[in-house]
Formats: structure tokens, sequence, C-alpha cells
């Protein structure tokens, strides 16, 4: 066979959330782009390592860009609609995301998509990365994207990265262990999980989970304590009475030996079997506890990964929540992602390309690591407060011709349990492809491109526009929504520390009035509202009558119900509209009538 050469301007290595985005940004812009991926399902943890319940930037106000365009998608081709579990507002078939990367890439023409392949070698021309070499063909490029879920093209092209923790002497990080200590030794990172995703059958039918080496009940023994069994597998409850598991406490993350995945092939192939069996152990141990009806779902994954089995429950990777991760021209830090004083939003960053507002959120099997607060109250529970990613994260500063943008940027240790996650992956993914783009129009390095024309770009796509500014009271649609992101890029010092432009929620309820449509599968309810704390409400429901008597938790995604919650008082009677959440006990609020 010969071995073929490929030319082209991008080339984004890695089909995880941030390099499908990538790819995707760089041909909307028109360039021409090659994207080689290792499975032939695209998305990453959004859909082939099986994590399809989505965390942060849930709020309507930051449902932008393509992780606003996939939530779109996947409302209308989802039966049955996206609210089932508790842990996330959005949950799916992992099949449904991968068919709608894949349609957005298969769309266009100057996209080259390869999968089956894994990189062997970066090719490099003194400081210049200039390529990448696979098993059966080369690909040339003048840009270089990884997009790899454990930032191999880092340690191929011997680019300056990190592994592991940071003192609190480097960053000034305030969670930072002051010196390295037997967890720092222990998880040098966070650890992975083999997602499984389980299925109630409806009666002991289930056909047996027999258990994998090294089995050890105790491993898991207390895992749903505090919970019980039907909320515990509720926590990522998907379509069609399957689950997704994926379970921090006494579940099937695992991180022995968790620093043999950036050792040799062969020892990164040990520690992924490893994971796999604790996983179907895990599974073992729920079907032995609650019962033959809970067994492994058929059909979810295809069975292209020989550790699998042919067993298609298993996700096709494990989730890796961190990688190597590149030293670029700044580091994300832990003061990067937190609160400013008094204030529900962090710092403005200049260069933002990004947003997320997950919580900081690290994972240790059977261990409790305490991090600084970085969450509010808001539409009646508890979210994460929202930050921006800077375009310096992504770019190294000697290396020319290469971007990152996956969970390999430069952040710390500590900050990447909040920038890891599902939709900021995807927004940052968004912004470097089209970066590599205009690098390519405008003949410059990544280091001396325009950030400000960047950010216009983003901000003006005709595709899908995304937000720079985390501005919590202005969704997408609305018309003064471009003038408010541009505003606080033009003045940072203005930007509120609450995170609220100057609009009132009158306008804001008036203009969502106007352009409100039946189309989101609405009900209307009756009941009494009652008060229980500060963003904290229940509502007793006297109508429809199969509800009546029950007591839900109100929440609402969306400012101008925010807004209008704050203001009811407690024992008024309502008419909602919105959508029951059984799995959660609550009702998401979409209108109110007063």
């Amino acid at each position: 066979m010969t071995h073929q050469t490929y030319t082209t301007d991008i080339l984004v290595v890695g089909g995880g959330a941030g390099g499908t985005a990538a790819a995707i940004s760089s041909a909307r812009m028109g360039v021409n782009t090659i994207l080689v991926s290792e499975f032939s399902w695209l998305g990453g943890m959004l859909t082939s390592a099986g994590v399809p319940v989505p965390d942060g930037n849930e709020l309507e106000a930051l449902q932008t860009g393509i992780w606003g365009a996939y939530l779109r998608e996947l409302e209308q081709r989802q039966p049955g609609g996206l609210d089932n579990s508790w842990v996330s507002f959005f949950s799916y078939e992992p099949r449904i995301g991968a068919e709608i990367f894949v349609d957005w890439v298969r769309k266009l023409s100057n996209l080259h998509w390869i999968s089956g392949y894994v990189p062997l070698e970066v090719l490099r021309q003194d400081d210049c990365i200039t390529g990448v070499r696979f098993a059966d063909f080369t690909v040339k490029a003048k840009i270089t994207i990884d997009g790899t879920e454990l930032g191999d093209l880092l340690a191929l092209g011997e680019i300056p990265h990190r592994w592991g923790w940071e003192l609190q002497s480097e960053f000034g990080e305030a969670s930072a262990p002051t010196e390295f200590n037997s967890l720092t030794q222990k998880y040098p990172v966070q650890a992975p999980t083999w997602v499984v995703v389980m299925e109630d059958f409806g009666e002991e039918v289930a056909p047996e989970i027999l258990p994998a080496p090294n089995y050890d009940e105790s491993r898991f023994v207390g895992a749903w304590d505090g919970y019980g069994g039907e909320k515990f597998l509720n926590y990522g409850r998907l379509p069609g009475n399957r689950f997704m598991i994926n379970w921090p406490l006494k579940g099937n993350d695992w991180g022995e030996g968790v620093g043999r995945l950036v050792d040799s092939a062969a020892k990164r192939q040990e520690f992924l079997q490893e994971c796999l069996w604790h996983s179907q152990n895990f599974a073992h141990f729920i079907q032995s506890q609650l019962g033959r009806r809970y067994g492994f779902a058929k059909d979810v994954f295809p069975t292209q990964n020989p550790l699998q089995n042919q067993n298609s429950a298993l996700a096709l990777h494990p989730y890796f929540r961190e990688s190597r991760r590149l030293i670029g021209l700044t580091t994300v830090c832990e003061q990067d992602i937190i609160p400013v004083p008094g204030g529900n939003v962090a710092t403005l960053h200049l260069d933002a390309i990004a947003i997320g507002n997950y919580a900081n959120d690290h994972h240790y099997p059977d261990i409790k690591f305490s991090l600084q607060p970085k969450s509010i109250r808001w539409g009646g529970r508890w979210t994460g407060t929202p930050f921006t990613i800077p375009y310096r994260c992504v770019v190294p500063a000697d290396i020319q011709g290469f971007f990152v943008c996956e969970k390999n940027i430069s952040v710390s240790h500590i900050a990447n349990g909040a920038t890891r996650l599902q939709p900021v992956v995807l927004g940052i993914g968004q912004a470097v492809g089209t970066a590599a783009a205009l690098c390519i129009l405008d003949n410059v390095f990544p280091q001396c491109l325009s950030v400000e024309k960047l950010q216009h770009t983003l901000l003006a796509t005709s595709h899908t526009p995304t937000a720079i500014a985390p501005i919590l009271n202005l969704q997408l649609s609305h018309p003064d929504w471009l003038h408010w992101q541009k505003y606080y890029l033009d003045n940072p010092s203005d930007y509120p520390t609450n995170g609220y432009c100057p609009d009132s929620p009158q306008n804001q309820y008036l203009y969502a009035l106007k352009k409100y449509v039946i189309t989101r599968n609405l009900t209307a309810f009756v009941g009494n509202f009652q008060l229980l704390n500060q963003q904290d409400y229940r509502f007793t429901v006297v109508s429809p009558a199969k509800y009546q008597g029950q007591t839900w938790q109100l929440v609402t995604l969306r400012s101008h119900i925010n807004s209008l919650l704050q203001k009811i008082n407690d024992g008024e009677s309502l008419k909602l509209w919105g959508r029951y959440n059984s799995a959660g006990n609550w009702l998401i609020v979409e209108q109110v009538d007063m």
C-alpha cells in the first residue's frame, strides 16, 4: 500500500468535542481542512466517550455558538425531549449526538474527514509544526491543531507542556497544595471514567452481567448511600429507560496508576483495560444489588475498540477529564475562573474567545478535595459563576503553526476542573478553528493574529455567533445582544460584576413574550407558590389532575423568568408553562401568568 501524502491549509487531529468544532469552524470559513479521528464517531465527551449529559453553559444566555446550535439540533432530533436526568438539563442518545456532528461535517465539501487513525509523528521544521504522520498517510499543513483527548501531539512534537499538579507557589492558587503530598503522587491528574450504559428491562430478564477480573465488591459498597437506587440511576438517565453510569462516589472513576496514560503504548493499554474492567465490575455490582431488571443496554455504541469485546453498552473510550496541558502564552489559573470579590462573574479577559460557567469539579476516587467556591443561586438552583477563556492559552509561546483546542489548553491542574466541560471545549474548538482560518486568510502565525478581528468574527459569523462576554440577561436572539458584546470587549472596565447589562427585567419579559412561540412541548400548570429561601422555590400542583397535590421544585434557565420568580410572594396562586422532569422532581419554567 502506497503511503499517501495530503497537503492542506489546516489539519485537526482528534475528533472529540474541541477537534470536531475546530474542523467545522475552519471549513465554514472557506479554508481547506483535514480532520483525522481515531473513532468512527465524532464528538468525544458528548458522544463516543458516553457522556451525553453535558454540564455547564446551561443558562439560556450561555447557549450560543456551536454549543447552542447543537442543543437546538438535539431538541429537534431526540424523541421525547432532553429532560431526562437530574445531573443535566440535557440528556440524549449518544448516537443522535454523533449523527449531528457527522451531518455537519459531510455538508462541507472543503472538509476531508479520515477516521480510524492515531498520530505517530509530528513533523517539525525548526520551531514550526508542518504536519503529522499516521500509519498509512502523512498530512502536511500550514496550521496543525491538537484536538486529541490526551494532548498526544504535545508529546510527539516535543512542544512544552505540563502534566500533573502545580504548587501554590507557582500560580498563587488558594486551592493548590503548598507541597507535593500523597494525593498529588497517587493522582497526578483527575481520574478518567469508562462510561457504561445500562437499561431497565422492566422485569427480571436482563442478561447477567459477569464480573470482570479484579472484582472487589468493597470498592462499591455504599455507592448510592444517601440517594437510594432510583435516584442514583436517574442521575444520568437517558431516553428509553437507559442510564449513563458515570458515578464518582464509590463508582466507576478509575485512577490507579493514571500516569500510565502518558507512559508507553503498552502501559496506556494496560490502564485502559483496567479502567474498562472497573466499569464492568460496577455494572455487575449494580445488577447484583438492584436486581436483574437492570442490565447492559443494547446497540448503544459501535464496537470499534477491541477492548469493548463487542459490548456495545461500553463507550468507545474513557471520559478523560484531564490531559497533557500546553505551556502557552498565558496559563488559566484558579483566579481566572472564580468570581471577583462581591461579584457573580470572573474578570473578563481582554482576549476572551470562549465562555464557561461550571463549578470547579475534581475527581479523585474516594477522596474529597476542597476548592475555592464559584457557584451562585440562580433560577431556583445552584449554578456556576461565568468565566472566559483567553486566546493566549491556546497558542504556544515559541512554536509556530500550532494550536490546541481540547482539555490540553494552557491551564493549571486546579482550573482544569472548570475548563474541561463539554460546552466550554466546544466553544474553545469553535474559536480555535476560526482563528486558524483567519491565520490562513491573513497569512500570519497564530502569535501575530489580531485577537480583536477574531473576536468580531466569532460574534458576527453568519453560521453560529458565539458569546465572548458572559451576559446573563441577554439571549443570542435579542436585538441588543451584539451591541453589548462589542461594548464590553471595547470597554472591559465597564463589564458588570453581577453579569447583567443595563436592561430591565420588564423589557426582557416583553421581548420574550413577543418572540415566544409554543414549539417547546410545554404544559400549563396551576398551583400554589412556596418560597423556602432565597432562590429556593416550590410549587404545589392543583392542575392537571394527574399531578394534583404533588410538590415540585421550580427552576428556570431564562433570565426574565428568574427575575419574575424572585418577585412572587409566598403562597401566591400561579399559572405556569413548562416541562416536568420526574428525575429531578422539578418544573422547568418557561412562562409565568401572574
